[in-house]
């Protein structure tokens, strides 16, 4: 996967190993928060599909989490196996591969794999939330193939803000899924100094 460079957006991933470790997930954060001093931590959560990344507001750490879960659920599973468990995560989300009745009211089933991913999102205080315009977010370029809804947002809880969140389809162009998006309000604080 090529990493397309913008000079309005900041891109964190990791390095690929070798020619053969594809990178399967990318962070991309609009430039325009910067100051919140964003960085990508492998410390904490060392998987080559897990994205963890920090940022700082008024002297307060938290974190956003991107995860690409492939068909044996190799990132979940080593989330689940970690038991990582810190605090002021305020996101998690991408693409789950887990189909279910529960985000897309087109597929009739459960899946077991869901059950880890609620299980996970419960750790860090986070709840799935639904998109203001529901419609599929894996779109096949097969005609035979039903398109599916795979990406999800986990948010915190709590948080008024985060209350929903958009698909662009009109955003697709290439990809087969579309991107998410969340407007997160951000009140500029301005000092008054007297001379």
């Amino acid at each position: 996967m090529k990493v397309s460079n913008h000079p309005n957006w900041l891109i964190f991933s990791r390095n690929s190993m070798s020619d053969n470790d594809f990178l399967r997930v990318i962070t991309y954060v609009n430039i325009r928060l910067a100051p919140f001093q964003f960085s990508l931590h492998k410390d904490l959560l060392n998987h080559r599909d897990i994205s963890l990344v920090l940022f700082f507001n008024n002297n307060d750490i938290f974190y956003m989490m991107n995860i690409y879960s492939d068909s044996s659920q190799s990132a979940l599973k080593y989330l689940k196996d970690t038991e990582a468990n810190f605090q002021n995560i305020l996101i998690i989300t991408e693409n789950f591969n887990i189909r279910d009745n529960l985000w897309d009211p087109l597929y009739p089933h459960h899946s077991s794999h869901s059950d880890d991913l609620f299980i996970i999102a419960d750790w860090f205080n986070l709840g799935l939330f639904i998109s203001t315009n529901q419609v599929p977010t894996r779109y096949s370029d097969n005609c035979q193939e039903v398109n599916l809804v795979l990406d999800l947002i986990f948010l915190h809880f709590g948080s008024d803000e985060f209350n929903n969140y958009i698909i662009h389809l009109d955003w697709r162009l290439a990809s087969d899924h579309t991107p998410l998006t969340i407007v997160i309000p951000i009140v500029e604080e301005h000092i008054q100094t007297k001379k």
